[in-house]
This record gives C-alpha cells, sequence and structure tokens, in this order.
C-alpha cells in the first residue's frame, strides 16, 4: 500500500490483516470519539514519525475541526486518524481546508473498530534499555504443499547419504514429493511417525509399537499379506523408516524427507531404531546451519509489548533478508539482563524516508520458547508499570488542560 508523506512514499506493507466492524453512519462515530477519545490519544496513521492528533471541535454539520503537529504535512484530501480505547478504531477523514498549520476542517466519513481488542499495552522504549541482535532467518523456506526442496538442503541430504551408506544393506534419504503414490510414503508424510517392522516375515512385525509408530494393518488392511509376500520375494529381512521433520522459526513441524534403512541379513531392534532417530536430529541440525543466516547487528527496539515489538533495522544486509521473510528468530537484550531468545512472526513492514525498515513484530502463540517468554514477561512487567503510571498522570493532566482552538 503506497502512502505518500511529504516528499517520501511509503510502501506499507501489511502481512497480518485485522477483522473489523465496519460504520459510515456520522453521528455514531461522532458519539464513539466524543465518548472515547476525549481523553485518550488519537494518532495519524501512516505519518512517517508517530504523530498526534485532537478533535478540537465538532461541529453541527458533522464535520470536525482537528489539530495536530504544526510540521505535519498531509498530502491529498483523506486523513486516516486512529486510537485505542476498549479497542483499536480507526476514522477515515476527508480534508475539505488546511485552516493553518496543522490545523485541518474534516468531513467525517467512515470508521472501522477492531472485533478484538489489544491484548497488550505497547509502550516506546530508549535505546539503552533494551536492543535487538543475533538475527537468525532462514535463506530458504520450505514449500511444504509443492515440497519444493532448496539445493542446498538437497545437497546435506546426498551427503549424509554418501556418508552413512554402510549403515544397512540398503539405505535411501530421499524427499517427500507432491505425486508421491506410495501409501506408506503419504502416511509418514502426513503424520510424522516411524516404520519399523523387525521381521517382515511375522505379522505382528507390522503392528504399530504406540502411536509413534505406522500401523500397517490400519495402512494396507486386507493388502497386507501381499505387502507382506512382496518384501520377503525380494529378500528384505527388516525395514526401518525415519521421517525427517523440519521445525521452522515459528515452531511447526514440516515432515519433508525420509531415512529408509532395509536390512536382507537381520533384524531390527529397538536400538536401531532410536540411532536412526538420533542421526535425523542430527542431520536437521545441519540442515538448519546450512539454510540459516546468523546476522549479529544490534537495531533499535522502537516500541514494545507483551505480544510484539516495532524494530527500526537500519543494517542493509538484514533489511534485504527481513523483506522476503514471514518470520524469524533473534534475541532481545535488555539492560543487565541476559539474552532472550523470541521469534517473531512479521506483521508489517516499511521503509521510513531515511531508508531504514520499520518492521511490526508477533511473538505471541507458540512460536516463541515457553521459559523464554516467561522471563520475558517478568523483565517487562516493571516497565509497563512505569509506563502507565506516567500515563495516568498524563491523562490526568489534560482533563485540567483543554488545548485551546488555533487562530483562524
Amino acid at each position: 500500500m503506497p502512502i505518500v508523506r511529504g516528499p517520501v512514499l511509503i510502501q506499507i506493507n501489511q502481512r497480518k490483516n485485522r477483522d473489523f466492524q465496519e460504520f459510515d453512519d456520522v453521528d455514531e462515530i461522532v458519539n464513539i470519539l466524543k465518548s472515547q477519545f476525549t481523553n485518550r490519544r488519537l494518532y495519524i496513521k501512516y505519518a512517517v514519525d508517530k504523530t498526534e492528533i485532537t478533535v478540537n471541535e465538532y461541529n453541527a454539520d458533522g464535520t470536525v475541526m482537528v489539530v495536530t503537529d504544526p510540521n505535519y504535512k498531509n498530502e491529498g484530501n483523506s486523513l486516516i486518524i486512529y486510537g485505542l480505547s476498549d479497542k483499536y478504531i480507526e476514522v477515515d477523514l476527508e480534508v475539505i481546508e488546511e485552516r493553518g498549520p496543522g490545523y485541518y476542517h474534516c468531513r467525517v466519513r467512515s470508521a472501522r473498530r477492531a472485533l478484538r481488542g489489544r491484548r497488550d499495552l505497547r509502550f516506546k522504549v530508549a535505546p539503552d534499555d533494551v536492543v535487538a541482535t543475533n538475527f537468525r532467518i532462514s535463506r530458504h523456506t520450505i514449500d511444504v504443499s509443492s515440497f519444493n526442496i532448496p539445493t542446498s538442503i538437497k545437497v546435506v541430504l546426498e551427503q549424509f547419504q554418501s556418508q552413512n551408506s554402510k549403515m544397512s544393506d540398503v539405505l535411501r534419504v530421499d524427499v517427500f514429493k507432491p505425486d508421491d503414490r506410495d501409501r506408506l510414503l503419504i502416511q509418514m508424510k502426513k503424520t510424522g511417525k516411524t516404520l519399523w517392522v523387525a521381521n517382515t516375515a511375522e505379522p505382528d512385525s507390522y503392528r504399530a509399537m504406540n502411536d509413534d509408530f505406522i500401523d500397517m494393518h490400519d495402512l494396507y488392511g486386507d493388502d497386507l499379506p501381499a505387502v507382506m509376500k512382496r518384501y520377503i520375494e525380494r529378500g528384505y529381512k527388516s525395514i526401518l523408516a525415519v521421517p525427517i521433520i523440519y521445525i521452522t522459526e515459528s515452531s511447526s513441524s514440516v515432515p519433508f524427507a525420509y531415512i529408509q534403512l532395509i536390512s536382507k541379513s537381520r533384524g531390527f531392534g529397538l536400538d536401531d531404531v532410536l540411532t536412526v532417530k538420533d542421526h535425523s536430529f542430527k542431520l536437521i541440525d545441519r540442515i538448519r546451519d546450512a539454510n540459516t543466516h546468523l546476522i549479529p547487528m544490534h537495531q533499535h527496539v522502537v516500541d514494545i509489548s507483551r505480544g510484539g515489538a516495532k524494530l527500526k533495522i537500519t543494517d542493509k544486509n538484514l533489511q534485504k533478508y527481513i523483506m522476503r521473510s514471514k518470520g524469524f528468530i533473534f534475541d532481545l537484550v535488555f539492560k543487565l539482563q541476559a539474552p532472550i531468545t523470541i521469534y517473531g512472526e512479521v506483521k508489517v513492514s516499511y521503509t521510513d524516508e531515511d531508508e531504514n525498515l520499520m518492521v511490526g513484530v508477533d511473538f505471541e502463540g507458540n512460536s516463541s520458547r515457553k521459559d523464554e517468554m516467561k522471563r520475558y514477561y517478568s523483565i517487562l512487567k516493571p516497565m509497563e508499570t512505569d509506563y502507565k503510571a506516567k500515563l495516568l498522570k498524563s491523562m490526568k493532566s489534560r482533563k485540567k488542560e483543554s488545548p485551546p482552538a488555533p487562530e483562524q
């Protein structure tokens, strides 16, 4: 969404949309502004810097007079203001006339209110209080729907197969494919479960040991005897297949490949299962290292809440990777505290007039480590308390003093 602010064209990339209730009744919108924002702050949306605006006068014809920073220059005849009461709200204004620097006569057009209230208090932080650093960003995204695996990851799989070819009579390391027709591979890709057949000649070996394993009786039903016969005719004594499950930065599990061992001479035991699983974990570590950029630059945290933050990214290399990323892992380092590792899902991004990338990230959900988040909340709580005290003091002061109307 391109927004013009003075000489600057800002491209707003909204990654995550809010759910809104729409309003077009002017009287209803004016009543909301009067009842909920007389002593609460309103701001101009898409302003390069966070710019406060005040409704200075409500006219009988449904128009309003608004006053803001005299240095603010509005381009065009539209103005969106927003604020936070019990829920987030935006109001669309049409600029009828600019009466003076930062003083506008506007017509109320429409409004929208978030269906859910903002869950957290957001406040600005000083550069000395906290920094963001140690950004870990994936070079490539594993496309689950098409299983389009980057070449760098395929190379890691091929190296593993070559280095471990003596693990069994047959070793296969391969990625799942969207057109797989093998019932077993489809089930493994879907569930992330392991296949273990200790003895291909024993029907009970095809039953699942527990819920972590594929039950061949359930999978093949009446076709299982034909499957057993095929294995025996090929000289297979035992079969073991373990999915390779990639954990994304947002903690979602992606079974995208598998390690399959076939023995023609012995039966695989539980120790073999555990060994191959351990190999799959180590393989994931190698894949993650091959697929991750670590950028240890210190970047500014503009504002913060329990559920997210706004970051100012000045490093050009880091900007390049964040712009094409859905999210990333990074460390928040508060003054005199050990780093807290957090995953941030990118909600919105734009470039300011100085070519800094402004990024809004969301910490909420299961995307961040629970123990780390507990420590984060404990550090943030006294900062929230201090901010609330200052906010209440400011609101009481605003009640006592009503801003005078600018001279026309």
